[in-house]
């Protein structure tokens, strides 16, 4: 399967999941802003659904929005009938991001996709263009069949 035909999969299967309220694009606001080889860009508009205990936006949430724009890269370099999984989260908290502040962006980008394992790192900046948080993850990938 060619680069572009899993980035049509992937953007059918985000779609699906707005439409009918699955998935952490419906229950958290992350939304899918770019799609490309081995690059996506994720975004997410801070609220009051989000807060952790000082008001600010949850780092598990922070930590999600990484870990589905890292995947959703991943997934773009997968063979045909390949799956990923996360195996391994690390994440950097390095500025509190305030309920009412203006949209996150989040690009993320695969370091390595192999047969069996793949990395990539991701980068949430605000709308002022500061850093936020940064991680990478490391994906178990597993042939279907």
């Amino acid at each position: 399967m060619t680069v572009s035909k899993r980035i049509e999969e992937l953007q059918a299967l985000l779609t699906k999941g707005l439409t009918e309220g699955i998935g952490v694009g419906h229950s958290l606001g992350v939304m899918c802003a770019e799609l490309g080889d081995g690059r996506t860009v994720y975004t997410l508009k801070p609220s009051l659904a989000q807060a952790n205990a000082m008001l600010t936006v949850h780092g598990g949430v922070l930590s999600t929005l990484m870990d589905t724009a890292m995947g959703s890269a991943i997934f773009t370099q997968l063979p045909d009938q390949t799956l990923y999984t996360t195996l391994e989260l690390k994440a950097n908290f390095v500025r509190p991001v305030a309920l009412d502040d203006a949209e996150l962006r989040c690009e993320a980008t695969t370091i390595h996709v192999g047969r069996r394992t793949a990395t990539a790192q991701a980068h949430i900046h605000n709308a002022a263009g500061k850093l936020v948080a940064h991680g990478t993850c490391t994906c178990l990938i597993q042939a279907l069949g």
